[in-house]
């Protein structure tokens, strides 16, 4: 059994999660509080499993609470916010903090009666997340790798997807991936409004130019480009170059957009040009795609148990055989930087480029 605390200082909105979660058998809502001040000496009493968060609240603000949680009594946090730009903002924040989950309140993207599954997934997801995880922990920090030689890589694609604890992960990669990197495209199971919000926060940290793709952008050498919520993307091959091209469509293993989507194109349209990686993420969404680009030449790479949150989607990916190799998120940067500029041999095996 699951218990969880609802902090909200709307009446209306604890009463809406309370029903939605008490619904099911594995989870028990054990109380509520209208502000931290409240959910502070709840916690103690109760000592609930997963605590759903807002984060604009009265006396102390979420993101406030929220850092001292994390640093005095950790726990798996869910922020529930409403979709706007300023609150997205503040929700990729918890995400730092160390949020596990972000969903939207209802009457924003999600109404009453669809938000019973988004919420309980969350919290689900969030009661098996793995806390604290230092991506830095088995080993110092590197610099980031010295600049890749183009010739190697201009016919190179990389695809990145994560879900759970994915948006620190793939900050601790692009942050250390130089500018010359081939054209990189990325999904990460965010709300929509939220995606816009993280690709300028990477942006800003990046030597690489990070951006929420739009239909028909090339997928350029020194570009990173993340898919939109609520819209699949695809990588498709026009002439010499690569493009992306986003498609509505239903949510594929209860998302969109969907890692098992564009990993399936990437493999239709890079094959041995490309590179995958599969991230931190509850469920399977990912593994199959992986499988297709393993199996038409792709180096395909997994964030390792260790450093996952939630280590779901990458062992999938594993149990199938879709992964040639398995890496902490520490040393993801150089093994990109590696796979990105080897050579393919006729035997089938990858070997070091000439230096």
């Amino acid at each position: 059994m699951i218990k969880v605390l609802i902090v909200d200082d709307s009446a209306l909105v604890r009463k809406i999660l309370s029903e939605e979660l008490n619904r099911h058998d594995d989870i028990h809502v054990v109380g509520t509080a209208m502000d931290p001040y409240i959910a502070r000496d709840k916690i103690i009493e109760l000592k609930p499993d997963v605590i759903t968060l807002d984060l604009e609240m009265p006396r102390m603000d979420g993101l406030s609470f929220l850092s001292r949680l994390m640093k005095h009594f950790p726990m798996p946090v869910v922020v529930v916010s409403s979709l706007a730009p300023k609150n997205s903002e503040n929700a990729l924040m918890a995400l730092q903090l160390g949020a596990v989950e972000v969903i939207c309140k209802p009457g924003s993207a999600y109404s009453t009666q669809n938000i019973s599954k988004p919420l309980v997934e969350a919290v689900r997801v969030a009661s098996l997340a793995k806390l604290n995880k230092s991506f830095t922990a088995s080993g110092k920090t590197s610099s980031p790798p010295a600049q890749i030689r183009l010739y190697h890589t201009t016919n190179k694609v990389i695809a990145i997807g994560a879900s759970t604890g994915g948006t620190r992960a793939i900050e601790a990669i692009l942050t250390r991936l130089p500018a010359d990197m081939p054209g990189i495209a990325m999904v990460q199971h965010m709300p929509p409004v939220f995606t816009t919000g993280f690709a300028d926060r990477l942006n800003k940290l990046c030597a690489l130019e990070v951006r929420e793709a739009r239909d028909r952008d090339p997928l350029e050498s020194g570009t990173a480009l993340l898919a939109p919520g609520n819209q699949h993307m695809l990588v498709e091959k026009q002439g010499a170059k690569y493009i992306v091209r986003l498609r509505q469509g239903p949510p594929v293993h209860h998302q969109k957009p969907s890692v098992d989507v564009m990993f399936n194109s990437v493999a239709r349209a890079a094959g041995v040009n490309a590179v995958g990686v599969l991230l931190t993420g509850m469920g399977s969404d990912g593994a199959k795609g992986m499988l297709a680009m393993k199996e038409s030449g792709a180096h395909t790479i997994a964030q390792d148990e260790e450093t996952s949150v939630v280590f779901g989607m990458p062992k999938q990916a594993i149990q199938m055989g879709a992964v040639r190799e398995i890496l902490p998120i520490q040393n993801m940067p150089d093994g990109l930087v590696n796979a990105v500029t080897r050579k393919r041999e006729s035997n089938g095996y990858d070997k070091p480029a000439a230096r």
